[in-house]
């Protein structure tokens, strides 16, 4: 018996142990200790893992879960209560928390994400944003990926309302550095048919079995994976890095274009 009690006590230990070793989400601050720009990206970048499914890419709402581009809030109003939220879901709805899975440094950095979304405090910037518009549309040739306003192509993110979502700093370093923040839905794929034909495009969709491919003239093509003799995946960006081609001075008016692509200015 009292070699079982001590087998038994040994074994609570061990177990007290590792659950006190688990961080908890507890969220005390009331306000966000993690509000930096990197933050923010990191925020971004951890939506489109854990959120966009049901939020959409850029959190405007989907299928499953409300536009969260508003700054209006159904169950929370504070950053503590939207700490609470991401991190413990919603009782009888689908939406499920994130906290056994996440630091709270990274439910954090989804607050600042979200509070970045509609913000309303807008900073200056040393750009011409008329001769950035020229530059979009000219030499940077941007709309044959992007559209503004229902206008250009489908093959990278709609920036009809990109100043809304990314600080000045943030559009820059998405021109200088667009590989640090691809999500799924950009990358894209080349793969050839065991009847020759090969295409290149965007990945639309793929599953166990099939793949949707756009092409650069917007066909979409669909396959079976068992039929492509040959399938590759890119999930670098298929933007170029514009700190090659244009000055300092032409990124600056470029970004200035692009911040000022506003729901609260346009």
């Amino acid at each position: 018996m009292l070699r079982k009690a001590l087998h038994a006590g040994i074994i609570g230990l061990l177990i007290n142990g590792m659950i006190g070793s688990v961080p908890a989400l507890s969220g005390q601050e009331q306000d966000n200790p993690y509000t930096t720009g990197q933050d923010i990206q990191s925020g971004e970048q951890l939506f489109g893992r854990n959120c966009s499914r049901c939020h959409g890419l850029e959190a405007g709402g989907g299928e499953r879960g409300p536009d969260l581009r508003t700054g209006t809030f159904q169950h929370s109003s504070s950053d503590a209560g939207l700490f609470a939220v991401i991190a413990d879901g919603i009782p009888n709805t689908e939406m499920v928390g994130i906290g056994r899975s996440r630091s709270e440094q990274s439910v954090w950095q989804l607050v600042a994400y979200l509070r970045s979304l509609n913000s309303e405090v807008r900073v200056e910037v040393a750009g011409n944003p008329s001769i950035g518009e020229e530059l979009y549309t000219g030499k940077g040739d941007c709309s044959s990926c992007h559209m503004i306003d229902g206008e250009g192509g489908r093959h990278g993110p709609d920036l009809s309302t990109i100043g809304d979502r990314r600080s000045p700093d943030q559009l820059l370093s998405d021109l200088l550095t667009p590989n640090e923040r691809v999500q799924q839905r950009w990358w894209t794929m080349r793969v050839m048919h065991q009847d020759g034909t090969e295409v290149e495009g965007l990945r639309m969709n793929e599953g166990t079995y099939s793949v949707r491919i756009l092409d650069v003239e917007d066909n979409l093509w669909s396959f079976l994976k068992r039929d492509l003799r040959q399938s590759e995946r890119t999930e670098t960006s298929s933007m170029p890095a514009y700190g090659e081609s244009f000055t300092s001075g032409e990124l600056e008016d470029l970004v200035a274009y692009l911040y000022g692509l506003s729901r609260g200015i346009r």
